[in-house]
């Protein structure tokens, strides 16, 4: 998973650090989070608007990628702060010095001038009024038929119908004689990587890592999402 956004500015790189720094400015912030729910926020004029909560406490930048070693240019953050004896040893070891941390995403640079690996990235990156695209993984509703998945018409319920809530006719026997691709049929509903563009951030509260957006987001309570500027 991985996403495009671009470095200002062009410092020389920084080796890593024992204690958490800044990591260097980005034109396109991103930064995973946890969704926490929704609630009700008003505008300044009195409109009600739903709005979704996203705790985003501080991600840690947990590899650097260059073009000269890795043919592409990369971090890869780390978010959640588990149990230590959560994670595998795999995991542990390619963390090495750094805290556990439970959910690792990498994002591709222009330029990771700057970058090192322990630097952190949080909330304080996002204002009010920015517009953000949030990607999630959407609720799972398991396999459903035709009529709940894409809205077909019922079948009659009299008369002997047996096609109450059926597929109904796929194509000719003859000409195809096979059924087309993409025909739309029952099939498993939800779990796909989803994004939503465009919301507005209506509010940051970095003392408790926070972000207050405007609108819904994918995947239920707890779900994982990355918050990139749009």
């Amino acid at each position: 998973m991985s996403e495009e956004t671009t470095v200002e500015g062009g410092s020389p790189p920084q080796t890593p650090q024992t204690g958490p720094t800044q990591a260097p400015a980005i034109t396109k912030p991103v930064l995973i989070g946890r969704k926490l729910g929704m609630i009700q926020q008003f505008r300044e004029d009195g409109s009600v608007v739903g709005t979704t909560v996203i705790a985003a406490e501080a991600n840690v930048v947990t590899q650097v990628r260059t073009k000269e070693r890795d043919g592409y240019s990369a971090i890869q953050l780390g978010f959640g702060r588990p149990k230590k004896k959560r994670l595998s040893k795999g995991a542990l070891g390619h963390l090495k010095q750094l805290p556990p941390l439970e959910h690792l995403r990498e994002v591709r640079l222009d330029d990771v001038a700057g970058f090192a690996t322990g630097q952190e990235i949080g909330v304080d990156r996002f204002a009010a009024g920015d517009k953000v695209h949030v990607s999630g993984v959407s609720k799972g509703k398991g396999f459903q038929g035709p009529v709940h998945l894409h809205h077909f018409t019922r079948g009659p319920k009299s008369h002997g119908s047996d096609h109450l809530r059926r597929q109904g006719s796929v194509g000719s026997g003859t000409t195809p004689g096979r059924v087309l691709k993409g025909l739309r049929m029952a099939s498993h509903q939800g779990a796909d990587r989803v994004t939503v563009r465009n919301l507005q951030i209506l509010k940051t509260d970095p003392s408790r890592a926070l972000l207050f957006i405007a609108g819904a987001v994918p995947g239920g309570r707890n779900g994982i999402v990355m918050v990139r500027k749009a």
